[in-house]
């Protein structure tokens, strides 16, 4: 297997080519998408995606437009997010956040066109395989990212907001809004590598664990975190249903230990070398500590 680096370069080196291959976008548009889609990051669920089928014995490089449909959606999300009318934001990744500097019309539809175009490119990747993997992989991508999945966890963090909160509410918020999109990359990286069902549900665990405990991680961050070292603001979640309003941060911070040890044990019957993800895991809870 590559490196945590090697994956991240593989997508880094096709993300502005995805958008070009597209076609003819408005100039206007195009530079709104590439502002928030280039902006850096640490990439993570893209290169979740390469190493889950690299290490079942799938070709990473076949999954790469898959890889970079995912990291869209993501960012779209991050745009959608940012807006007045959702979280209110005016910083992102140590920059203006893509409305502040487009304004808010284009920051929807820079959003609408990373969404719809990360489906071209799962579609035009698909048509081109000789099986049914890729179809069945963008179906993963679409359900882990639509209603049923980090919009329905949105949409609850969004029409709940300053209400008291309870543990269901805040763990239905944490399992779609945050760690659907992180079971996803674990789902679609095993699909394309041609995995049996049992073992693509031993990964999706992973990826639901890994997922709510970094979501714990983003809630004490909000906290505890330095703004200039994280490139986005603090003090954001007073209104909303967080775990650490639930439980307190000392709470939140074992309960996210514990997320953590469930993933790795989620691995533990996979036929293959999983060190990358134990070491992923290990790594994902130093942010809060």
């Amino acid at each position: 297997m590559k490196t945590e680096a090697e994956y991240k370069a593989m997508v880094e080196a096709s993300l502005s080519s995805c958008l070009d291959d597209l076609g003819g976008i408005p100039d206007k548009l195009k530079e709104a998408m590439k502002y928030s889609l280039l902006a850096g990051g640490k990439r993570l669920r893209p290169v979740m995606l390469l190493a889950a089928c690299d290490m079942a014995g799938g070709n990473p490089e076949e999954a790469v437009p898959y890889a970079c449909a995912l990291e869209m959606i993501h960012t779209y999300s991050l745009i959608h997010d940012d807006l007045p009318g959702m979280d209110n934001d005016d910083l992102r990744r140590g920059r203006p956040t893509n409305h502040k500097v487009f304004g808010e019309g284009l920051a929807i539809l820079a959003g609408d066109g990373l969404l719809n175009g990360a489906m071209e490119v799962c579609m035009k990747a698909s048509a081109k395989r000789n099986d049914l993997r890729g179809y069945r992989a963008t179906e993963s991508l679409i359900r882990h990212a639509g209603v049923t999945g980090m919009i329905a966890g949105q949409t609850v963090d969004v029409t709940m907001e300053g209400t008291a909160p309870t543990e269901e509410l805040v763990s239905y918020i944490h399992r779609h809004k945050t760690s659907d999109l992180i079971q996803a990359p674990m789902e679609m990286g095993m699909i394309l590598a041609g995995c049996e069902q049992n073992e693509i549900g031993m990964a999706c665990r992973y990826g639901e664990h890994m997922g709510i405990a970094f979501q714990i991680v983003d809630d004490i961050l909000d906290v505890t975190g330095d703004p200039t070292l994280m490139g986005k603001n603090t003090g954001m979640d007073e209104q909303k249903l967080t775990w650490v309003a639930l439980k307190g941060v000392e709470r939140a911070r074992k309960d996210a230990e514990t997320q953590v040890g469930e993933a790795v044990q989620a691995l533990q019957e996979l036929p293959y070398d999983h060190t990358f993800f134990d070491d992923l895991a290990a790594r994902s809870l130093k942010r809060a500590f």
